[in-house]
Protein backbone atom coordinates (compact mmCIF):
# COMPACT_ATOMS: atom_id res chain seq x y z
CA UNK A 1 0.00 0.00 0.00
CA UNK A 2 1.19 3.32 -0.24
CA UNK A 3 2.02 5.45 2.55
CA UNK A 4 1.68 9.31 2.95
CA UNK A 5 2.48 10.99 6.35
CA UNK A 6 4.25 13.42 7.90
CA UNK A 7 7.36 12.35 9.82
CA UNK A 8 9.47 14.98 12.18
CA UNK A 9 7.52 17.57 9.97
CA UNK A 10 8.62 16.19 6.48
CA UNK A 11 6.61 14.55 3.87
CA UNK A 12 7.32 10.74 3.73
CA UNK A 13 5.75 8.61 1.02
CA UNK A 14 7.00 5.05 0.78
CA UNK A 15 4.99 1.60 -0.01
CA UNK A 16 5.00 -0.55 2.48
CA UNK A 17 3.28 -3.99 3.23
CA UNK A 18 -0.25 -3.68 5.05
CA UNK A 19 0.67 -5.27 7.88
CA UNK A 20 3.91 -3.24 8.70
CA UNK A 21 4.34 -1.42 12.24
CA UNK A 22 4.82 1.61 12.89
CA UNK A 23 7.51 1.32 15.08
CA UNK A 24 9.36 -1.50 11.98
CA UNK A 25 8.64 1.36 9.51
CA UNK A 26 10.32 4.05 11.81
CA UNK A 27 13.52 2.12 12.84
CA UNK A 28 13.94 0.24 9.85
CA UNK A 29 12.25 2.59 6.92
CA UNK A 30 13.59 5.66 7.52
CA UNK A 31 16.57 4.75 10.49
CA UNK A 32 14.38 6.66 13.25
CA UNK A 33 16.06 4.30 16.39
CA UNK A 34 14.63 6.26 18.96
CA UNK A 35 11.59 4.20 19.83
CA UNK A 36 12.70 1.10 21.36
CA UNK A 37 11.12 -2.49 20.81
CA UNK A 38 10.14 -4.20 24.06
CA UNK A 39 7.11 -5.85 25.30
CA UNK A 40 5.21 -5.98 22.19
CA UNK A 41 1.78 -5.79 23.83
CA UNK A 42 1.68 -1.90 24.73
CA UNK A 43 2.58 -2.32 28.55
CA UNK A 44 6.00 -0.42 28.54
CA UNK A 45 6.01 3.01 26.63
CA UNK A 46 9.73 2.39 24.84
CA UNK A 47 8.11 2.54 21.77
CA UNK A 48 6.03 5.65 22.19
CA UNK A 49 5.54 8.49 19.44
CA UNK A 50 3.15 11.09 18.68
CA UNK A 51 0.37 10.49 16.32
CA UNK A 52 -1.68 13.92 15.53
CA UNK A 53 -0.01 15.06 19.12
CA UNK A 54 -1.43 11.73 21.20
CA UNK A 55 1.20 9.26 22.57
CA UNK A 56 0.47 5.87 20.95
CA UNK A 57 2.52 2.16 21.31
CA UNK A 58 3.89 2.05 17.74
CA UNK A 59 4.46 -1.58 18.37
CA UNK A 60 0.88 -2.56 18.25
CA UNK A 61 0.48 0.77 15.37
CA UNK A 62 0.28 0.22 12.09
CA UNK A 63 1.96 2.09 9.52
CA UNK A 64 -0.90 2.15 7.54
CA UNK A 65 -2.98 3.28 10.74
CA UNK A 66 -0.66 6.59 10.29
CA UNK A 67 -1.45 7.37 6.88
CA UNK A 68 -2.47 11.24 5.88
CA UNK A 69 -1.10 11.90 9.91
CA UNK A 70 1.43 13.17 11.82
CA UNK A 71 3.70 11.52 13.45
CA UNK A 72 6.30 13.21 15.78
CA UNK A 73 10.02 10.79 16.97
CA UNK A 74 12.14 11.36 20.20
CA UNK A 75 14.26 12.60 17.20
CA UNK A 76 11.95 15.27 15.93
CA UNK A 77 11.36 16.59 19.67
CA UNK A 78 14.45 17.06 20.22
CA UNK A 79 14.75 19.49 17.30
CA UNK A 80 11.91 21.37 18.90
CA UNK A 81 13.07 24.94 21.35
CA UNK A 82 10.90 23.17 24.02
CA UNK A 83 13.28 19.83 24.24
CA UNK A 84 16.38 21.88 26.15
CA UNK A 85 13.64 23.06 29.21
CA UNK A 86 12.19 18.78 29.14
CA UNK A 87 15.87 17.79 28.83
CA UNK A 88 17.24 20.14 31.58
CA UNK A 89 13.95 19.14 33.79
CA UNK A 90 14.95 15.19 33.86
CA UNK A 91 18.26 16.18 34.30
CA UNK A 92 18.21 18.51 37.42
CA UNK A 93 15.59 15.19 38.99
CA UNK A 94 17.37 12.65 37.98
CA UNK A 95 14.82 11.41 35.60
CA UNK A 96 17.08 9.21 33.94
CA UNK A 97 19.38 6.27 33.95
CA UNK A 98 20.35 3.77 31.31
CA UNK A 99 17.73 5.83 29.10
CA UNK A 100 16.08 2.93 27.40
CA UNK A 101 12.95 4.35 28.67
CA UNK A 102 13.43 8.08 27.80
CA UNK A 103 12.41 8.83 24.93
CA UNK A 104 8.65 7.14 25.39
CA UNK A 105 8.44 9.22 29.01
CA UNK A 106 9.71 12.67 27.05
CA UNK A 107 7.10 11.96 24.04
CA UNK A 108 4.15 11.18 26.58
CA UNK A 109 5.07 14.42 29.02
CA UNK A 110 5.31 16.97 25.53
CA UNK A 111 1.74 15.47 24.87
CA UNK A 112 0.72 16.32 28.41
CA UNK A 113 2.11 20.02 28.12
CA UNK A 114 0.39 20.66 25.23
CA UNK A 115 -2.76 18.95 26.02
CA UNK A 116 -4.38 22.05 28.41
CA UNK A 117 -5.65 19.74 30.56
CA UNK A 118 -5.72 21.07 34.13
CA UNK A 119 -2.45 19.75 35.75
CA UNK A 120 -1.98 18.08 38.90
CA UNK A 121 0.82 15.90 40.52
CA UNK A 122 -2.45 12.79 39.84
CA UNK A 123 -2.70 14.30 36.37
CA UNK A 124 0.99 13.88 35.57
CA UNK A 125 1.23 10.02 37.32
CA UNK A 126 -2.24 8.55 34.78
CA UNK A 127 -0.56 10.47 31.93
CA UNK A 128 3.29 8.24 32.91
CA UNK A 129 1.48 5.21 33.79
CA UNK A 130 1.96 4.07 30.42
CA UNK A 131 5.58 4.24 30.37
CA UNK A 132 7.85 1.47 32.69
CA UNK A 133 11.19 3.01 33.86
CA UNK A 134 13.19 -0.24 35.45
CA UNK A 135 16.09 2.05 37.13
CA UNK A 136 14.81 5.46 38.45
CA UNK A 137 11.81 4.12 40.79
CA UNK A 138 9.85 6.93 39.40
CA UNK A 139 10.14 9.78 41.69
CA UNK A 140 12.59 12.24 39.83
CA UNK A 141 10.55 11.67 36.27
CA UNK A 142 7.55 12.41 38.20
CA UNK A 143 8.83 15.37 40.10
CA UNK A 144 10.18 16.57 36.61
CA UNK A 145 6.98 15.87 34.74
CA UNK A 146 5.12 18.33 37.84
CA UNK A 147 7.79 20.89 37.77
CA UNK A 148 7.62 21.33 33.94
CA UNK A 149 3.54 21.49 34.80
CA UNK A 150 4.09 23.93 37.19
CA UNK A 151 2.52 21.89 39.87
CA UNK A 152 3.56 20.32 43.11
CA UNK A 153 4.83 16.54 43.09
Amino acid sequence: MNLELRVNGTDVVRDVPANELLLDFLRERLGLTGAKRSCDVQVCGTCTVLVDGRPVSSCCFLAADADGRDVLTIEGLADRPEFERLEEAFTRHAALQCGFCTPGFLLTTAALLESGEDMSAETVRHALAGNLCRCTGYRGIVEAVCELADVAA
